[in-house]
């Protein structure tokens, strides 16, 4: 879609490609839940187990941790794609030397990881800043998939990608082309075909399945430990950071020491003013629906990125549909500039932008019609923007052992390995080597204020 993809920092090809732990008995229950949300997977796909979250502790507020459970400790805050996959990379390199914390506020991938729609592309950010980023990202995907049972366990399969436009104004175009070209369950009045993306090229995850399978992986395998808690301050004496408060379920306020303090916290970089004093994150919001048609089976693994005409004179706007190895098919298209909510699972969509959408998916194929397929969602989320259309991924400056990873827009489900893995190099070893990460360092937001970073 034209309104996100503007954000997206795209080498567009050809011009119809535009688009390219816890305490207490409450919280006890919370991680409980959590537990129990991770477990769930699409009934198409293999479950997945989980290892351990953070134990109970006991009735002291404050308390410090004992010199024998005190290991040298990196919190990532943020339950999101990124700070998934960058505790995934970091709990799988540090080994048992370095406990990694997860921190999450809410639950894992509840906005835009859960709501995305998981497009992955080797090649379409070719000739810009992200290039590299979302290449090593893209292949990263295709051996995370053969570890962790991508296929089976979140989807993970090549697509052919198709441009079409659509005018319900018009009547279908019967040509050869169209034949040849465009699945037989894409019936409505299409224009212009054409291939965009092959299965060498383009691929795709159900990205909430791809998130939770992500963290299930590193809590089983490599010792990652899950706090539900929400950041109060990022604890920095003398310019290094020395750790995080947070705040639990019940209230209490619990401080943890570490040594190292990933920040991915998406939309919500903005609430913390050590962040906004140097580079400004904003939420596009942006709409999607699912379906369930009555024969699932019917629809291809083809990835549509449309060109749709509403109306006479009316502007036209960018959909995209993508069918799901779960029977689903999954429309987005309508964004808006809009208040990022504090709390991610009280974004709703707006009436008219899910009323358009079914409007496209029912142009689209009479397969994805009212009474043709059931609904599965309604929704809407924030996409994390930056000022000049590229992530955020670095070391804050001036403050030792803190870091940023954020801003990506419509690309975080494919960048998030990437980034993740990047963000362990730089976190464990001091520099990046998967990826040059010069071109996304906060830092570069200096020259373009004054404001000294102030912690409280």
């Amino acid at each position: 879609m034209a309104e996100v993809m503007k954000h997206c920092n795209l080498k567009l090809v050809p011009e119809e490609c535009k688009y390219q732990n816890t305490r207490g008995a409450s919280q006890s229950k919370r991680r409980d839940s959590v537990v129990r949300e991770i477990r769930y997977m699409a009934v198409s796909f293999r479950p997945v187990c989980l290892a351990r979250t953070l134990p109970p502790s006991n009735s002291n507020t404050m308390e410090k941790e004992s010199s024998s459970q005190e290991k040298k400790r990196i919190v990532v805050c943020g339950g999101g794609v990124i700070g998934v996959c960058t505790a995934f990379f970091l709990a799988k390199k540090a080994g048992p030397t370095i406990t990694v914390t997860l921190i999450e506020k809410s639950s894992v991938a509840c906005a835009a990881s859960g709501k995305a729609g998981g497009f992955l592309a080797l090649d379409w950010c070719d000739g810009g800043p992200l290039s590299h980023l979302a290449r090593t990202s893209f292949n990263l995907h295709r051996s995370l998939a053969d570890s962790l049972d991508g296929p089976r366990s979140y989807g993970y399969r090549p697509l052919r990608t198709l441009s079409l436009s659509i005018d319900p104004n018009t009547s279908p175009t019967n040509s050869k082309t169209l034949k040849t070209l465009v699945p037989s369950w894409v019936d409505g009045p299409i224009k212009n075909p054409r291939t965009i993306g092959t299965v060498e090229t383009t691929a795709q995850v159900h990205p909430k399945l791809f998130t939770r399978r992500i963290l299930s992986s590193a809590m089983e395998d490599h010792g990652l430990e899950l706090i539900i808690g929400e950041l109060q301050r990022v604890e920095v004496d003398e310019g290094r950071v020395k750790g995080v408060l947070i705040k639990e379920e019940g209230g209490e306020i619990r401080a943890i020491q570490a040594m190292g303090v990933v920040l991915a916290l998406g939309p919500w970089s903005g609430r913390f003013s050590f962040l906004s004093d140097i580079f400004q994150v904003s939420g596009l919001k942006a709409h999607s629906i699912v379906l369930k048609p009555k024969d699932p089976d019917a629809i291809t693994p083809d990835a549509l990125f449309l060109t749709y005409y509403p109306g006479r004179g009316a502007k036209p706007f960018d959909p995209e549909v993508y069918p799901r190895p779960t029977g689903e098919v999954y429309l987005c298209g309508m964004s808006e500039e809009a208040e990022v909510p504090d709390d991610p699972e009280q974004i709703t969509g707006n009436p008219e932008s899910i009323k358009m959408l079914h409007k496209v998916a029912a142009t689209v194929s009479r397969s994805l019609a009212e009474g043709e397929a059931s609904v599965v969602a309604e929704q809407a989320c924030f996409l994390p923007c930056t000022e000049d259309n590229r992530p955020v991924i670095g070391e804050m400056p001036n403050v030792k052992g803190c870091y940023v990873a954020t801003g990506h827009s419509c690309w975080g489900i494919l960048n998030g390995p990437a980034t993740g893995a990047a963000m362990a190099e730089l976190v464990l070893d001091g520099h990046a080597s998967i990826v040059d990460l010069t071109p996304f360092s906060p830092a570069r937001f200096l020259r373009k204020s004054q404001n000294s970073i102030e912690f409280r």
